[in-house]
């Protein structure tokens, strides 16, 4: 499995509507909507590396209301619980 984090600016005013049209994506797993200099974070898992190119700039950024997005392909993935605690500081319950 061939993961990628994808950070994606969009229009503001437009944030959910965007995060909900990229999370029903084939080959997205996740969105998260964030603070920073990126409104949302997509991540993306696949099986072959072309794929990347048909989810990342063949479907995601022709969203409309997408305005850029910075691809990172992971190398590895050390543990699930390892990715899930990472986007889950701060919220414990």
């Amino acid at each position: 499995m061939i993961s990628a984090i994808v950070l994606i600016k969009t229009s503001v005013d437009r944030i959910p509507e965007i995060a909900e049209r990229i999370a029903a994506l084939e080959g997205v797993s996740e969105v998260f909507s964030v603070t920073g200099t990126y409104d949302l974070i997509a991540m993306v898992r696949v099986h072959r590396h072309e794929e990347l190119a048909e989810v990342i700039p063949g479907r995601i950024s022709k969203i409309p209301g997408v305005e850029a997005t910075d691809t990172h392909v992971a190398f590895r993935t050390y543990s699930q619980h390892d990715l899930e605690a990472a986007f889950a500081i701060g919220l414990d319950n």
